[in-house]
Parts: structure tokens; C-alpha cells; sequence
């Protein structure tokens, strides 16, 4: 399943400590908390923090599956790993924040002012819901 991410280094095998995997969950759900808070303030930034708590929580759940991703585009191996993780049911909505992560970049780096409130809400819901999922399944231990 993990082969190819295996093969080509964009993934690693690790034994992540459960405190480890706890902290990211809780990054995940501080974030969440903070993109509330600075949206009506600053949208790319709210945006930006959305999509940090999706990683921090896809990262916990990579870690508790027994992975690390490769440093060189994390991110973007990151939501490769949980392309296969998360199954076809979830095809659509890790497309979704891979798109975002591109948006992100562009919004920090390049574009100030590229974020609409309807994105910004979109990837906030989507993030929220996501988080929970996350924090359900690291619960179930799947």
C-alpha cells in the first residue's frame, strides 16, 4: 500500500511515541482554535492556520500508523500518505487540502490579500470536521 512512498523516499518507517502523536493532535486542535480567532482579522493567515491543524492532524495520524514523512516537501508527502490512508472515501477531501497546501503557499508567500472569507470559511469548516475524524480514529486506534 505504502510501497511507492516507501520506495521513493517520500516516506519513512518510524516508531513515533504516543506523546508524539498526542502533541500533534493537540497542535491540530490549538490551531483550530486560533484560525477562529484571527479570521474576521486577517483571512490568509486564518487560512494558513486552518490548513496547519489538517497537517498537524494527518501528521498524528501518520505517526500512529508507524511513518514519518521525508523532509524535502513534507507537506506534500504528508497528503500522499493519507491519499492511501484514508481510502477512496476520502479521495476527494485530501485532494481538496493538497489544493489548499498550494494556496497556502502562494497566500504566505507570494499574494498577500489571496484569500476570500468564503475560502477561508470553506477550509476552516473542512478542517474542523477533519481534526475530529483524526482525533476519533487515533481514539478507535485504526
Amino acid at each position: 500500500m505504502y510501497e511507492d512512498l516507501l520506495n521513493t523516499g517520500r516516506i519513512h518507517k518510524e516508531n513515533v511515541s504516543p506523546a508524539e502523536i498526542a502533541r500533534a493532535l493537540e497542535r491540530a486542535e490549538r490551531d483550530l482554535k486560533t484560525a477562529g480567532k484571527i479570521m474576521a482579522e486577517d483571512r490568509d493567515w486564518a487560512f494558513a492556520v486552518a490548513y496547519n491543524a489538517v497537517l498537524q492532524a494527518s501528521r498524528a495520524y501518520m505517526f500512529s500508523q508507524g511513518y514519518r514523512p521525508a523532509s524535502a516537501e513534507a507537506h506534500k508527502n504528508t497528503f500522499a500518505f493519507m491519499a492511501f490512508a484514508m481510502g477512496r472515501d476520502y479521495e476527494d477531501l485530501i485532494a481538496y487540502f493538497d489544493r489548499m497546501r498550494n494556496k497556502r503557499n502562494q497566500a504566505i508567500y507570494d499574494i498577500a490579500g489571496l484569500i476570500t472569507e468564503t475560502e477561508a470559511r470553506n477550509l476552516f469548516n473542512r478542517a474542523t470536521e477533519f481534526v475530529a475524524l483524526i482525533r476519533s480514529r487515533l481514539a478507535q486506534g485504526k
